[in-house]
């Protein structure tokens, strides 16, 4: 089995579980002896979909919530924010956005950012908690390539993206000696309805392989690109003057 040389993760907590790459890595946990999936999204009818697969397919225990990032306040606090023991706490939830009229509709600003950030750091809170640092349990999260250097094509979605892996390292870096594992992943393009007529097909990873290639090591920490070459382009793309960012 593909996690025999990793301790089986028996339970997950998802936000953002309508994704596909979320839905790639918890059929993938099920084949492999998870029992127990908490999936957050903000889409009813897609997450019962996925619900009734989940349940019918691997016979597994499933609990779902509908939670809009968006709709924040602090009434939220008291009746969301409390998150139980899991083996893994999974974060992939995120909103592309359109960066054109971001530029002159706050509205759509605000929804990327909160999306991508404000609307994550409270479940982040709950679930690294200084009780829970002290146990065995992992945090994956997504992030992405474009927070590496800002660009003209999705600035307002990498800056959102930025604050969250800035973040993220600063808990990675908290919990350097704590048996709580903190990973974040760096990801380029994958095969989503995100970058559906976005990007070239050749660009992109199935969300299948991502999954794989993350249970293959499930105890690892720290901060990887997926696919793994993604960390040599950015750092070209990082060292490019201006001018030719210009036109990314």
């Amino acid at each position: 089995m593909l996690l025999k040389k990793n301790r089986i993760i028996k339970s997950v907590w998802v936000l953002g579980s309508n994704s596909l790459v979320a839905q790639s890595i918890c059929i993938e946990l099920a084949k492999n002896g998870c029992e127990k999936f908490h999936l957050i999204s903000r889409d009813i009818q897609k997450s019962k979909r996925f619900y009734q697969f989940l349940k019918n397919n691997y016979n597994v225990q499933v609990e779902e919530i509908i939670f809009d990032l968006n709709c924040i306040n602090e009434s939220y606090e008291k009746d969301f924010y409390k998150v139980d023991d899991f083996d893994l706490y999974l974060v992939t939830a995120g909103f592309l956005g359109n960066n054109e009229i971001a530029r002159v509709n706050f509205y759509e600003a605000k929804k990327i950012i909160m999306s991508n950030y404000f609307g994550i750091v409270p479940w982040i809170n709950a679930i690294a908690t200084p009780n829970r640092i002290k146990k065995s349990y992992r945090l994956w999260i997504f992030t992405s390539v474009a927070a590496d250097r800002g660009r003209p094509s999705n600035y307002y979605y990498g800056s959102a993206k930025a604050g969250l892996q800035n973040l993220c390292e600063g808990l990675l870096a908290s919990c350097y000696k704590k048996p709580f594992s903190v990973r974040i992943i760096k990801a380029g393009y994958m095969a989503t309805e995100m970058t559906k007529d976005k990007v070239p097909d050749f660009l992109c990873i199935n969300t299948k392989n991502v999954a794989k290639i993350l249970l293959k090591n499930n105890s690892r920490r720290g901060v990887e690109y997926l696919p793994w070459y993604w960390a040599p382009v950015m750092f070209i793309v990082k060292l490019m003057p201006n001018s030719l960012i210009s036109k990314l």
